[in-house]
């Protein structure tokens, strides 16, 4: 009778971890798309205009948005989006909820370890939002209470440009700007364009400037699960050919274009990474 119960228990057993292999991230995330016809990505919501929610459509859109529709396009699929923060963008590619992420992302040795990023598709500098005429050097933020958001580079960029400084982690940039708002940071700092994104939006922009101070380069790639290669090698062919076409500048200059809210000039081209 107890060898009986011992077999059913290892039968259990295998049946679980059956299971869990069938649940695990697929080895071959083009194949899969493909097969389930839907591109499933992790996406930012509430950061113009990379991603957010439309007032009108009460829909997702934006930047990052426009390039996951392009590759969904491309593969014949429909693109599912799927709301990450800074902080759950990789956990959630690495359990398998998403396959890819397009989440204002930069791309650094440390995050390379973990997953494969396609070429640059946007290229930005980290700087900081601030009270007007309060910051004029790096050494007006020395000793300052400064906010970001969780697991992004700009806590550790901040930390080292500024050592002196006291770094105040938040789930979002909008919750780091409203911090900065009720006078309990010195300052918010992030990418540029995200930091255009969250002033233009703001009812008192007026009152806040992004003083031309840069402490670090910060390259945009879209993110893949490690040694996905039939997968990464797709994406990057697809925005090559998006350059090529000029539609990757046309959604560029859609959302950061000379009549938008979001004016900045396009000082890069997506190029094959060395």
């Amino acid at each position: 009778m107890k060898k009986l119960a011992t077999l059913a228990l290892a039968m259990v057993l295998a049946g679980v971890l059956g299971k869990a292999a069938l649940a695990a991230p697929p080895a071959d995330t083009l194949a899969e798309v493909k097969k389930k016809g839907v591109l499933v990505a992790g996406v930012k919501d509430s950061l113009p205009p990379f991603g957010y929610i439309d007032e009108k459509s009460r829909t997702i859109v934006g930047y990052d948005i426009d390039f996951i529709n392009a590759i969904a396009k491309k593969l014949g699929v429909k693109a599912e989006l799927k709301p990450v923060t800074s902080a759950s963008r990789m956990p959630q590619l690495q359990e398998g909820n998403i396959d890819i992420i397009a989440a204002t992302m930069t791309k650094n040795p440390e995050r390379a370890k973990q997953i494969d990023f396609s070429h640059t598709y946007f290229f930005t500098g980290q700087k900081f939002i601030t009270k007007k005429g309060a910051v004029r050097s790096l050494k007006d933020l020395e000793g300052k209470k400064i906010g970001t958001a969780k697991g992004s580079t700009s806590e550790q960029n901040v930390k080292k440009a500024i050592p002196s400084s006291t770094v105040l982690s938040f789930d979002d940039y909008p919750q780091a700007f409203l911090a900065l708002q009720q006078g309990k940071v010195a300052a918010v700092t992030t990418d540029e364009a995200i930091l255009a994104g969250i002033l233009a939006k703001a009812p008192n922009k007026a009152q806040f400037e992004i003083p031309n101070l840069q402490i670090s380069d910060e390259p945009y790639g879209l993110g893949m699960r490690k040694g996905d290669k039939n997968f990464v090698d797709f994406v990057n062919k697809t925005i090559l050919e998006m350059e090529k076409s000029g539609e990757a500048k046309k959604i560029f200059e859609k959302w950061f274009g000379p009549t938008t809210q979001f004016h900045l000039q396009r000082n890069f081209k997506i190029t094959a990474d060395k």
